[in-house]
C-alpha cells in the first residue's frame, strides 16, 4: 500500500484469503478483509470496498477483537459512509473509533478526531469544531491536524474563500496530503465558490467578468470556467458574452399555471376514456 501499487496488493492477497478461510483463523481473516476494504477504497471501487468491510465485521462478530483493530474497523466505517456523504452515520463511527484510540493511547486518535471534525464542517456545524477540540478529549491532541480543520472551520463559518485558500496553504501536508480531507474539502471548496459566486452576480444583469474576478479574488480564466459549467449545471440562467468579457444574467422565467392544469386534465380524460372502454368492452361481452 506504501508503494501505491494496489491491484498487485489485492493479487497477492486473494491467494491468501483462500488459505486463511482453509485454517478458520478469523482474527486473520479481520485483518486481511480490512486491508482489502481499504485497497478496494484506494482503488475507488466504493461497492467492493463496503463489501469487504462487511466480511470483516461478520468474522469480527464471531470472535473477540482487540479494541485497536475494533477502532480500525470502524474508522474505516465512517471512512466508506463519508465517502456517500452521510456524514452524520460516519461521524457516529469517528467517535467510537476516537474513543478506542484515546484508550489506548494510540496515535490514530488524532486521526479519527480530525475526521470528525470534517463531518462537522461538512454538515454546516462548523460553529461545533472549536467546542470538541477544547474539550477535556480534544485538548490531548491539539497540534496542526486540529489547526489545520479550525481554519478551514473559521473559513466555512464566514463563507470566505479567501480564508479557505490560505488554510490550505498553510496547513497543506494536513488538508491537502490527507487524501480522506482533501477530497471532501474540494467539494466543500466548490460549494462555497458556488454560493459566493450566486451571491455577487445577484444584483446584477450585465457585468463584467473581470469585476467579479477582482471581487471574489479569482484569476479571470479560472472564472469563467467556473461560470460555465454552474450555467450547465442550470445553477442560474444566463450566458457569457466571452467578445465583451461581460455575464448577461437572465431573470429565472416564471413557469405558467396553465400547463401543469391542462397536464393533470389531459391526464383525467385519458383515465375516463380507459374506465368507458372497459364497460363498453363488458357490455359487448
Amino acid at each position: 500500500m506504501e508503494n501505491k501499487e494496489y491491484s498487485e496488493a489485492l493479487n497477492l492477497l486473494s491467494g491468501l484469503i483462500k488459505e486463511v478461510r482453509r485454517l478458520d483463523d478469523k482474527l486473520l481473516l479481520v485483518d486481511i478483509d480490512l486491508l482489502e476494504s481499504k485497497l478496494h477504497f484506494s482503488l475507488r471501487n466504493l461497492p467492493k470496498a463496503k463489501a469487504s468491510l462487511t466480511a470483516a465485521r461478520t468474522a469480527a462478530n464471531a470472535i473477540y477483537v482487540p479494541p485497536a483493530q475494533q477502532g480500525n474497523i470502524d474508522l474505516q466505517s465512517g471512512i466508506l459512509h463519508a465517502e456517500e456523504k452521510d456524514y452524520k452515520t460516519a461521524y457516529s463511527y469517528f467517535f467510537e473509533a476516537f474513543e478506542a484510540f484515546n484508550a489506548l493511547e494510540d496515535p490514530r486518535a488524532v486521526f479519527s478526531l480530525k475526521y470528525m471534525l470534517l463531518c462537522k464542517i461538512m454538515v454546516s456545524q462548523a460553529d461545533d469544531v472549536a467546542s470538541i477540540i477544547s474539550s477535556k478529549a480534544g485538548l490531548q491532541y491539539v497540534g496542526p491536524e486540529l489547526d489545520a480543520m479550525k481554519a478551514v472551520a473559521d473559513a466555512h463559518a464566514k463563507r470566505s474563500l479567501k480564508l479557505f485558500e490560505i488554510a490550505l496553504r498553510d496547513f497543506k501536508a494536513q488538508l491537502e496530503e490527507d487524501p480522506i480531507v482533501h477530497r471532501h474539502l474540494s467539494s466543500l471548496y466548490d460549494t462555497l465558490l458556488e454560493q459566493n459566486l450566486c451571491r455577487l452576480i445577484e444584483p446584477f444583469s450585465r457585468v463584467e467578468i473581470a469585476h467579479i474576478a477582482e471581487l471574489i479574488e479569482l484569476p479571470v480564466d479560472h472564472l469563467e470556467k467556473k461560470l460555465s459549467q454552474m450555467i450547465l449545471d442550470k445553477k442560474f440562467a444566463g450566458t457569457l458574452d466571452q467578445g465583451a468579457g461581460c455575464l448577461v444574467i437572465f431573470d429565472d422565467p416564471k413557469t405558467d399555471a396553465i400547463f401543469p392544469a391542462t397536464l393533470e386534465t389531459i391526464s383525467n380524460i385519458g383515465k375516463v376514456v380507459d374506465s368507458l372502454y372497459v364497460r363498453s368492452a363488458k357490455i359487448m361481452a
